[in-house]
């Protein structure tokens, strides 16, 4: 451990907040404030963090490493580098808006929301900063209890049903994930001769090439779900639709990041040959998805199922930078997640708004919005536009390197994923005509009122963030680039034959132990230049 454990304070203080919330027995503005409070000091120490990481360096920094279950080789090891420093301070940034925006829309079992609010929190930044494999897993499902009964409890009618299937398709994925895991530390014992679940000394085994492509499989299904990747996203409008507006805010934001940050950090690291293997595969899903998740959006009639299907095209986007193997695609990708995390955030916080004042989502029974709430109108226009990538928006910078570094790749997957970025503004700018101009068509059109101060200070950090990032977004990137041109040159490494290789290891060892005057190196780290010399 580090003499201040920054990381384990990031992680647990939504955790302790939870507990004082549970066991205080207040009213509901007093459970609503120290939730609140619990996720602002952890946004304080996500900035704290973010301000200490230093750009330039590929390796973990802040690590936090404790025996776990020893006999087994678990560990405590959390730590944090370019892959992950963007998607903490995110949902750091994240958590205290959605807290907020459920003011007044959640007026029943309040003290179990916010609880159950702050332990997803932990369970969220538990998984982008473990290290261990169970640990990771531990935390990754731990993340679908606390969504389940936000969906299941504060739902609209279906929520049942929808926080039902999100349940069971997300487990289905998680349990094949967890067979791998076992897979890999036993491949790992035998290659290390200790065993071991931390990813960094398990990234240094190889593999033959069979085991890599069905364990990549295994872990592949459970991120693919979790994005989702077409054509497992069906259950993704559903848990939208009738989640409360901060659950989908939370699900949209984060919780699809999660499944496109384990390719980065566990799918290309652990397992590179596979995938490339699987490379065009992956960019073949992701297109379909761009372009279906486009047209379905363009026809929906229901606002926030409009913006449910943006997400699937959005995050096809995504995953095609992150297939695209190289290093402006990966950071444009990794960029795009924020970006992603902060315009449909803000969408589905528009959708909650409106609701809220009509309880209809529908888009005839819209209309004239801008009239009656200008200020709102002001909003609702720049979060679109950035969800539609315009330049000077936060959007244009993820979608551009993203594109740029498909082009480099295979300028066809570039040309079919442009149509997404055309679908994006069809279907939004059709929803603001639709909804903003033209008549009243309100039933209530007095209670279209303009946004309040507490709906306000919502929306400001994310149009700050749209600017910022729009305008300047070198402190993001800077912090990203050399953990991803490490993990492409991982990726694009040389191959070698893994029975060879092993063979080679061992007669190595052997003449280290019986010669003195040879150096002896640790086979996890033996690499193949090193094995070229005399006397092999």
């Amino acid at each position: 451990m580090t003499q201040l454990p920054i990381l384990t304070s990031l992680v647990f203080t939504p955790l302790a907040g939870a507990v004082v919330v549970a066991f205080v027995n207040g009213r509901a503005h007093i459970t609503r404030w120290l939730g609140f409070l619990s996720s602002l000091l952890t946004l304080a120490l996500a900035i704290w963090m973010f301000l200490r990481f230093s750009p330039g360096v590929a390796g973990m920094q802040m690590e936090e490493r404790a025996p776990w279950i020893p006999p087994l080789g678990i560990s405590y090891h959390l730590g944090v580098d370019g892959v992950s420093v963007l998607l903490v301070a995110l949902t750091a940034v994240i958590f205290p808006l959605a807290l907020l925006s459920s003011w007044e829309s959640v007026t029943e079992k309040v003290r179990e929301f916010t609880a159950l609010m702050l332990l997803l929190e932990t369970a969220i930044l538990g998984t982008f900063l473990s290290l261990d494999l169970i640990l990771f897993y531990v935390f990754w499902e731990g993340m679908l209890i606390p969504m389940y009964f936000l969906i299941g409890i504060w739902g609209g009618p279906r929520r049942s049903y929808a926080a039902i299937k999100f349940f069971l398709y997300t487990m289905a994925g998680s349990v094949l994930m967890l067979v791998a895991i076992v897979v890999l530390h036993l491949q790992g014992r035998s290659f290390l001769g200790i065993p071991t679940f931390d990813l960094l000394e398990l990234q240094g085994i190889r593999l033959p090439p069979s085991t890599q492509m069905w364990l990549f499989a295994a872990f592949a299904l459970a991120f693919a779900i979790k994005v989702p990747i077409w054509p497992l996203h069906t259950w993704l409008p559903d848990a939208h639709v009738e989640a409360p507006t901060a659950g989908s805010v939370i699900l949209a934001a984060l919780l699809l990041k999660v499944g496109a940050y384990g390719f980065l950090r566990f799918g290309l690291p652990l397992f590179p040959e596979a995938s490339r293997s699987v490379a065009d595969l992956f960019a073949i899903l992701a297109l379909i998805g761009i372009v279906y998740g486009g047209l379905v959006a363009w026809r929906q009639q229901d606002v926030k199922r409009l913006v449910a299907y943006s997400s699937v095209s959005h995050l096809g986007l995504v995953i095609l930078g992150i297939f695209a193997l190289n290093q402006q695609a990966i950071q444009g990708s990794l960029l795009q997640m924020v970006n992603h995390g902060i315009s449909t955030g803000g969408l589905f916080l528009i959708v909650g708004i409106l609701y809220d004042r009509v309880h209809t989502r529908m888009l005839h029974d819209f209309g004239g919005v801008a009239r009656l709430m200008p200020t709102f109108a002001v909003v609702v226009l720049i979060v679109s536009l950035s969800s539609m990538a315009l330049p000077g928006t936060n959007g244009f910078v993820g979608e551009f390197l993203i594109l740029l570094g498909v082009f480099r790749s295979d300028w066809r997957y570039a040309a079919v994923a442009v149509l997404g970025v055309i679908l994006s503004a069809v279907y939004l700018l059709w929803m603001i005509e639709q909804v903003m101009h033209g008549p009243v068509r309100a039933r209530s059109p007095e209670r279209l009122v303009d946004v309040k101060r507490r709906e306000l200070l919502v929306f400001l950090p994310l149009l700050l963030l749209i600017f910022w990032i729009g305008i300047y977004p070198r402190p993001f990137l800077v912090r990203t680039e050399a953990s991803v041109e490490r993990l492409v040159t991982r990726v694009q490494e040389r191959t070698f034959p893994t029975t060879v290789l092993r063979t080679h290891v061992s007669k190595f060892a052997d003449y280290a132990v019986k010669d003195s005057n040879l150096p002896t190196y640790p086979r996890a780290t033996l690499q193949p230049e090193e094995m070229r010399g005399e006397g092999r």
